[in-house]
Formats: C-alpha cells, structure tokens, sequence
C-alpha cells in the first residue's frame, strides 16, 4: 500500500525492446559457437555436483526483499503505515482481510511488478512453473501480514499473488531469451536480461551458471516489434480533466513467444507460448501492460494450412487511457493459431473467453461517481494479425470487460472496452512505418440513477523497429511435405 518510492522500478520493464532487433534466429545461429564456448568455459570453473534446484534460496531472498523494502518506505515514505511491530502483524493474523484503495497503479500495476520479483526468485534458482507460483502467493501473503502495519488486502493478494506470476513468467523467459540468444556481448546480455527482471540478474551475479541447467526454452519461435511515435486524440466523449493531453509521444512494444507451428515445439509446460504487450505514454505513464500465457493445453493441426494450441490461458491486464483505469487478473479459454490463407498470405490469431478478477477507476472530474470499484468480470479478447508476405501487416485487437460488485460500498457496475489497430509497412530490413487508431471506452451504471459514458480514440503515426525482416509469420510447409 502507497509504495510509490517503488514505482521507478516498475519502468525498467521497458527497456527490454532495446533487445528486440537482436533477437532473431539467424542473428541467434550466427553466435550460437560463441555462446558454445562461453558455457564450456563456465563449467569448466563451476565446481562439481552442485545443485540445480533450490527452495531455500528464492524463500530468504522473498524475505529479505520485503525486509527491505518495507525498511526503506518506513523510512522514506512519510506515513507510519510501515512501523510494523509484534502488535500489528498478531492482529494481521487475525484479520479481516479487506479491499483497499490505495493510488491504482500502485496496487494494479506496482503490486504485480513485486510479485514478478517473487516470481523470478524462484524460477531463476530452479523452481518450475507452478512452484514459483506458490512461493510469489506465499511471499505476497509474507507482505501482507508482515510488510505493513494496515490491515491485509485481498485486492493485493490478488495482484501480487496471482497477477505476479502471470507477468513474472513472461519476464523471466524474456530475460532468459536475451541471455540464450541475443547477440549482443555477453556482459551486455547479463545486464539487460537483470533489467527485464532483475532477480534473474541478482542469481546470476550470485550463483553464476549454478542453475542455468535447470530451464530450457526449447528453441521457440518468436516474433517482438517496437513502436515509437506520436498520436492525436480524435475522439474525446467526456468532460476533459484539467491535465487532459490531446497530443503525446508513446513507445509501444511487443512479444509473441512460442508460436505455434513449429516442427517439434511442444506446450507441456505453462507459458511454454505466451504474448506480452507494453505502452507508455507522455500523456498518462504507463497506459497499457498487459500478457496472455497457455496455462495448460495442446497443439493441433487442421488441415495442411492450419497450426494452432488450444486451452486454458492466464491473463493479467492493465489499461490506463486517459480517461480511466481498469486492470484485471483472469482465466480464459481459448485457442492461438496461424492460417496460411495463400502462399505469401498469413493470418495469426487468438480468441478467450474468461473470468476473473478486476477493477477500475475514473478520472475525478466527479464527485458523484466512486473511485474504485471493485468485482468478478467476465473478459473477452480477440487479436488479429493478417500478415502480407514480409512487406506489410494489418493489426486488430479487441477486449470488453464486464466488472460487477463484489465491495457492497461500490455496487455498480463498469463495461469497459478497447480497440487497437495498425498497419504496418516494412521499408528495409527489420525498419518499418506504421498509423494505428486506438479506441477505449467505458460505460457506468451505478445506483441512485447515476451514469456515465466515455470513450477516447487516438491516432498515431509511427516508426516500427521489427524483429526481424517481416512480421513473424511461421512457415512448416517446407518441413512437412
């Protein structure tokens, strides 16, 4: 709660496309020998027989982090929310719980961000999937009881939890894409890999190659692009707020991880395909974060022109336009696949249908309207990518939440829905241009007749760093004939 002195490290998050133009496979194959040597020479020094694996380590750094950081805001935060004693952490453990509404992008964004770090302890000292995933429930819970002296928070346990594994994840295999295949130098792909998440840098600095063996990413396909530019607001249905920006400067980053259709690539593992997505923007921070990952599921195959995974997804959302706030944490069936529609024409796609958790807030232009409000949403999404050989692309997203009640203090009820569209046109190499439009509207209805619709739309022009000479389009005909 109010850990707004942590929120400078919530923006390390995207500095990863910096990585993006190097992560291509033919880059990747041309310094596979010197990574070769780069590994031999390793275990070369490394001493024998250590372990791979530990349950130990990820617990006390958990520990010692959130030791840390609730030292650091007790004493640099101003509040006496962290002057936890004996006294406060006996009445944590004995309740309630309750749901707070502290700044929303501490709890929605800063929260799973810490739990990312929990997350990655875990996974970068040899925990598979779902042992990380207990240990970031169980360090959240840790916080929550021991971190603060203000009661514990379901909203956070919710976000650090829950949503901390399904951005912790993503992290934790993009840092590993940027260790394993980059081709930058070695130093430089061990600090840029601690940037996108910084605990696999501090076990690296620490135990060096101790748990290297322990993942592999088994050689997925993947296909990242970058967006920097500018944009215009077209639409704005709504009483403006004073800080109101019709023009603003945006990065816009992306990354498809383990798409399905290549030969031999198989989803035993969650997240083994995962899409990750990030915007900021002069106009209001970080306006968009948002990752999708195959919990459990499989591949399949239709026909000689179709290659798709279907199953249960994990989602984590946030959205902040300028106009209101809206994060969720969900589960979602649904399916990921890749049509070749001609022989230079592709077109990728995914579509989930869910549930979960979320919340959403408005800009104060009102009084009359609360603002948070919390409650179980059914979520849809559908992306859409059509991809013309390797000059150009055609780009839509769509996704509507649904939020209902669950605090009785905000009955009420927020539809919420955002529209993304692009095209793209590759000039030379992985250097494209690009305009899109962007659509985010909300409608509320809440008790005592009160009501109100919003929706922005947003143009934007664009210079696109792709990543690679096309747009990530994954042929096996070749290999299937």
């Amino acid at each position: 709660m109010n850990k707004n002195k942590s929120l400078t490290a919530l923006l390390l998050l995207f500095a990863w496309p910096v990585a993006a133009a190097q992560l291509t496979e033919g880059q990747a194959d041309t310094h596979a020998a010197a990574r070769a040597v780069e590994k031999t020479a390793a275990a070369d020094k490394a001493p024998a027989a250590l372990p791979d694996k530990s349950y130990l380590i990820p617990a006390l750094e958990v520990i010692s982090f959130d030791l840390l950081l609730s030292g650091f805001n007790r004493r640099f935060s101003g509040i006496d929310d962290y002057n936890v004693s004996s006294r406060s952490i006996r009445a944590n453990l004995r309740g309630p719980w309750v749901v707070d509404n502290d700044p929303f992008m501490i709890n929605q964004a800063a929260h799973p961000y810490q739990g990312s770090l929990y997350h990655a302890a875990g996974r970068a000292t040899g925990l598979n999937y779902w042992e990380a995933s207990a240990l970031t429930f169980a360090g959240s819970a840790w916080w929550e009881i021991t971190g603060e002296q203000t009661k514990p928070s379901i909203n956070d346990q919710v976000a650090s939890g829950i949503a901390g594994s399904f951005l912790g994840e993503p992290l934790f295999r993009m840092a590993k894409l940027v260790q394993d295949r980059s081709n930058l130098p070695y130093t430089a792909r061990r600090w840029l890999a601690a940037v996108i998440s910084p605990s696999v840098g501090l076990n690296q600095i620490m135990f060096g190659s101790r748990f290297d063996s322990s993942f592999s990413d088994h050689d997925p396909e993947y296909y990242g692009r970058l967006h920097l530019g500018v944009t215009r607001a077209t639409t704005n249905d709504f009483d403006t707020t004073p800080d109101f920006r019709k023009n603003a400067a945006q990065a816009d980053c992306s990354l498809d991880y383990g798409m399905p259709g290549k030969p031999g690539y198989t989803y035993n593992r969650p997240f083994d395909y995962f899409s990750f997505h990030g915007l900021i923007s002069t106009a209001n921070g970080v306006e968009n974060l948002n990752t999708r990952g195959l919990l459990i599921g499989t591949d399949y195959a239709a026909g000689d022109n179709y290659r798709g995974i279907w199953g249960l997804y994990a989602n984590y959302d946030y959205l902040s336009p300028q106009i209101f706030s809206l994060s969720t944490t969900s589960l979602s069936v649904g399916t990921t696949g890749q049509w070749w529609l001609s022989q230079n024409i592709a077109l990728q796609g995914t579509g989930l249908a869910g549930f979960g958790y979320a919340a959403a807030s408005t800009a104060r232009v009102s009084t009359e309207l609360p603002e948070y409000h919390y409650g179980t949403a059914p979520r849809v999404g559908l992306s859409l990518r059509l991809i013309a050989d390797k000059r150009a692309s055609i780009d839509v997203s769509a996704m509507m939440v649904s939020l209902g009640s669950v605090a009785r203090r905000n009955a009420g009820r927020d539809d919420i829905s955002r529209v993304d569209t692009a095209f793209t046109w590759r000039v030379s190499g992985p250097h494209a241009v690009g305009i899109n439009y962007v659509w985010s509207h909300r409608s509320s209805d809440y008790p005592g007749n009160i009501t109100r619709t919003q929706s922005l739309g947003r143009v934007g022009i664009f210079y696109t760093l792709l990543g690679q000479d096309g747009f990530g389009a994954v042929d096996w005909r070749a290999n299937s004939l």
